[in-house]
């Protein structure tokens, strides 16, 4: 086996990689890969181009915070747009400065916003 071989790079990249195995094996709250964040995203990904207003620096922003609101929403329990819904009626009536973090997914139960609004 040289260095050059497929063998030879597949180990070399494995010695590399050591660190990060290490971290997986020492917690066990840690995936072994990425693939349900990469199917989160999938539906954004494929939906960029169409989206003119991620064509800039702040859209960009933008687009992140709210795609991260609404896979935060789904992995607790909610249905997005009644969670959305919800959070954008609470909104304007607060006072400038407000703490939201009472808003955000994992601070509200599903259950109080199916009858809501």
């Amino acid at each position: 086996m040289t260095p050059k071989s497929k063998l030879g790079e597949a180990i070399r990249y494995m010695q590399n990689q050591w660190v990060y195995l290490e971290r997986y094996l020492d917690s066990g709250l840690v995936d072994i890969d990425s693939n349900a964040s990469e199917r989160a995203i999938k539906p954004f990904v494929m939906g960029r181009k169409g989206w003119p207003f991620s064509d800039t620096v702040a859209g960009a922003r933008s687009s992140a915070i709210l795609y991260s609101r609404v896979e935060t929403a789904k992995q607790n329990g909610h249905e997005p747009y009644a969670w959305l819904r919800h959070v954008l009626m609470l909104l304007p009536p607060m006072p400038k400065g407000s703490d939201v973090t009472e808003l955000l997914p994992m601070n509200i139960q599903p259950e109080s916003l199916r009858y809501s609004h």
